[in-house]
């Protein structure tokens, strides 16, 4: 007989002498379905689980236009001369980069990147308050994973950015929700954030620029954040991923300009402003002047050591990716969201139901207003969405996703004839569904 290369199992005589295999009654035991996070559940929304979603429905006669999801790497208009490439791949050829890379990522890049967050500052970053991480994604989680204390809450924009609250729901974080005020640019009720903070509150999340609004915040609406989590004695996470991607005038002021009001844990990437996402390299910085964050930094790093971060050959090509300061490629891609944002503003302007109350300054997003009640056989912004993809094959972000209900969220970092077509199609679809 041919040997066998299963395992025998063990069995046993009960006192009624019937034979039983020890695994079968330790799976009667346990039931037949292994018991999950009841946090991870299939019915809370992502981002990407409505767009999937969206994207089942659409119209397979009409070709698809996604103004959906906000990765603009893959249009010519946006990659053309983009000189990232170079660096990546010396760091792949010198084979010195192949090792695993130290937890809180290369020193050489850890100093880039604090070299990086310290322009305009009066006094920077230092390499020890970098932490390089998988992508923004990451460094949020990790961020409030260290935050996190038994029975705490943290203070998140609305409209937001959904990972935050899907981290604060398997983290066990109690989410607060402040408005962002649409008709004043988007800025923060600051009068809210007072109401919403207590003795648990761990921090303040500020997105800016933002997404998903596309504002900007002017230097004395930073200055009144920070003036408020200080008077609060709670710490800002400000979210940077669209650091520097500003236009039509507006500038982008680091958070950590204010730091000697509030201290400040710095998320950000390359994802965005240079246009690989794909690259997943992300980072958290703390600028901690008031020295209230000593305990934080450690945990941080207790924390890194135990997890993993972005590719090493990635990191290696960091320093001479943000040593330079490649203006004319920034210049090229601003120029280029500038002409959208001022495309589809007054497109969007031109639609009867439809209502964008500024102008995006920043970022790759304009929020809308969807007056549902002026719209055949819309009842909100989801239905809206659906039977756009289904007659139309236009996908946009149904704002309840982000906290807005009866809003949507439309991604410009398009070519702009794409951008035209789309806007085309959008509002020979509201004028057929249009009440009078």
């Amino acid at each position: 007989m041919a040997p066998s290369t299963q395992v025998p199992v063990a069995a046993t005589t009960d006192h009624d002498g019937a034979v039983h295999h020890d695994r079968a009654k330790a799976a009667a035991r346990r039931g037949a379905l292994a018991r999950s996070n009841p946090n991870l559940s299939p019915d809370k929304l992502s981002i990407r689980g409505v767009v999937a979603e969206l994207l089942s429905v659409a119209n397979a006669e009409k070709a698809l236009i996604s103004l959906g999801v906000g990765d603009a790497s893959s249009y010519q208009c946006f990659s053309e001369g983009k000189p990232f490439s170079g660096p990546l791949l010396e760091s792949v050829r010198a084979g010195r980069f192949d090792c695993y890379a130290h937890s809180f990522g290369f020193p050489a890049a850890r100093r880039a990147v604090a070299e990086y967050l310290s322009k305009g500052l009066k006094s920077g970053f230092c390499e020890s308050d970098v932490f390089l991480t998988s992508g923004g994604t990451q460094a949020l989680q990790v961020t409030l994973t260290v935050l996190a204390t038994p029975g705490c809450n943290v203070l998140l924009p609305r409209p937001g950015f959904p990972p935050y609250e899907s981290f604060c729901e398997v983290y066990n974080i109690e989410a607060r929700y402040y408005d962002l005020l649409p008709q004043r640019n988007w800025e923060i009720d600051l009068d809210q954030v007072r109401t919403l903070t207590d003795c648990n509150t761990m921090g303040l999340v500020v997105i800016n620029p933002n997404n998903p609004c596309g504002a900007v915040y002017s230097p004395n609406h930073l200055h009144q954040i920070a003036e408020t989590a200080g008077e609060l004695n709670i710490p800002i996470i400000a979210d940077e991923t669209y650091g520097h991607m500003t236009y039509g005038g507006s500038k982008f002021v680091p958070m950590a300009t204010f730091a000697n009001l509030a201290s400040v844990i710095t998320l950000g990437s390359l994802s965005k402003r240079f246009l690989v996402p794909g690259w997943r390299l992300g980072w958290l910085a703390i600028y901690d002047p008031l020295g209230t964050l000593k305990q934080v930094k450690v945990a941080t790093e207790l924390l890194m050591n135990v997890t993993s971060g972005p590719a090493s050959v990635i990191q290696a090509a960091v320093p001479d990716i943000l040593s330079d300061s490649h203006d004319q490629f920034h210049k090229k891609v601003l120029t280029v969201l500038e002409n959208s944002a001022d495309i589809l503003y007054g497109r969007i302007k031109q639609i009867e139901a439809l209502k964008c109350h500024s102008k995006p300054q920043g970022s790759m997003f304009m929020m809308v207003e969807v007056d549902t009640a002026r719209l055949r056989g819309i009842s909100n912004d989801m239905d809206f969405a659906k039977e756009l993809m289904k007659e139309e094959s236009v996908l946009v972000l149904p704002g309840t996703v982000l906290g807005m209900k009866n809003w949507v969220r439309i991604f410009f970092g398009t070519p702009a004839d794409l951008l035209i077509d789309a806007c085309d199609l959008i509002k020979s679809f509201c004028e057929r569904r249009l009440i009078s």
